[in-house]
């Protein structure tokens, strides 16, 4: 990165279930306004702009943001499945890191139906057939189970083989997932679950059962970005900066290995936290709290690994110590997560960004970590992108 980047100002809004938010264009310019207020700047000072959303129309950014102010500025849609929020942060990080602009916005939303996810077209070749062909040859496909949930069911299924992980372990996540949201108010679900409630309700795709699956969601959250010379121009707190980022796609081995791991996404994570890493001159030792994309518990427990959190084979014992959670190694989903903070597609890496942020201020309320210091963020799209990023305090 050429220059350090700060995040100026987040903002997000509740999440909701789907029926129960505005619509898409007034939670975007709710999440920006909450944002702009939030760096202490008006939306003309704002050059670049970048919108992040997977169920709209083209220009929907626009709709949005347009009720923020028409200040005639780049307005770029962005949309790379569930990655869609930190891919338009990694844009606007990237804009300002390159000297082209000194300040920009990243907003991030979606207006979600009820149901499993599935594409709005019909007429046309998936963009993720190609992985759903690599999980057929691993383990075939069911015409009775969400798709997304086989795809990480498997990914759990081949964690469990390799290494004799129990289903309990994957239902720890959710009762750790529900009890730190219970002190979020942005989150959908804050009321805890038993370990005995999540193995007991319905199984969706073996080991993952209902409450082991994010929900569909309506939200928003947005970031503005900008360079040293502009925060101290304009007054803007700097005490959060992206110390390092990296944005991966899929590899040979997503379509070759036969694992089921690697189809969903390990090796970019892998890859992209590798790089991050080795920018930011830390190793995963140092992070003090992480926003992981646990769309399914399943990928949670394979994300420690991809992470560096924790050695290969070793996520288990990681859950069953407490070393995910509040008085163990690294608080991982402070918010709640995905399973129970909700996950607005185009909205996730951006209220992960905005949850960090608000942790390394020490704003964060009774779900604060204390004294974090280092944040790491991971975001993951299906098709496929990964994000990683590293924010730091001064």
């Amino acid at each position: 990165m050429k220059e350090r980047v700060y995040v100026a100002g987040v903002g997000m809004i509740p999440f909701s279930k789907p029926g129960k938010s505005e619509s898409y264009h007034l939670m975007a310019a709710q999440a920006a306004s909450a944002a702009l207020k939030d760096a202490g700047i008006e939306y003309h000072q704002v050059q670049q702009a970048y919108a992040s959303y997977v169920y709209g129309d083209s220009t929907s950014g626009q709709a949005g943001l347009y009720q923020v102010g028409l200040t005639g500025i780049p307005i770029v849609n962005v949309n790379n499945n569930c990655a869609s929020g930190s891919t338009a942060l990694f844009l606007a990080r990237q804009a300002v890191a390159a000297g082209a602009v000194e300040c920009a916005l990243a907003v991030g939303f979606e207006q979600m139906t009820p149901g499993a996810l599935s594409s709005p077209f019909s007429d046309r070749r998936s963009a993720v057939a190609g992985l759903v062909d690599a999980m057929v040859e691993v383990q075939d496909y069911d015409d009775q189970a969400p798709r997304a949930a086989q795809f990480f069911g498997g990914a759990g299924r081949d964690y469990m083989r390799e290494y004799g992980a129990s289903p309990e372990t994957f239902a720890r996540i959710s009762v750790k997932a529900r009890r730190h949201a219970a002190n979020n108010p942005y989150a959908v679900f804050r009321d805890a679950v038993t370990l005995e409630q999540v193995l007991d309700a319905p199984m969706i795709f073996e080991p993952l059962t209902r409450l082991q699956c994010c929900p569909p969601t309506c939200g928003a959250a947005a970031a503005v970005v900008c360079s040293p010379a502009f925060a101290a121009r304009h007054g803007l707190r700097g005490a959060v900066h992206i110390v390092a980022q990296s944005m991966t796609t899929d590899m040979p081995g997503t379509f070759e290995s036969k694992d089921m791991r690697k189809v969903v996404g390990y090796e970019m994570t892998e890859v992209a936290a590798g790089q991050v890493y080795e920018e930011a001159g830390i190793g995963p030792g140092e992070v003090d709290v992480v926003e992981l994309h646990d769309c399914f518990t399943a990928n949670e427990l394979i994300t420690y690994e991809g992470l560096g959190l924790t050695a290969p084979g070793t996520a288990e014992r990681f859950i069953l110590d407490g070393d995910n959670t509040y008085g163990g190694r690294v608080v991982t989903n402070p918010s709640g997560g995905l399973l129970s903070k909700g996950h607005p597609l185009g909205a996730t890496g951006l209220a992960q960004c905005t949850e960090l942020v608000w942790q390394l201020r020490g704003d964060a309320g009774p779900r604060q970590v204390d004294g974090a210091r280092v944040a790491l963020q991971h975001n993951l799209g299906l098709g496929g992108a990964c994000v990683v990023t590293l924010y730091g305090k001064d």
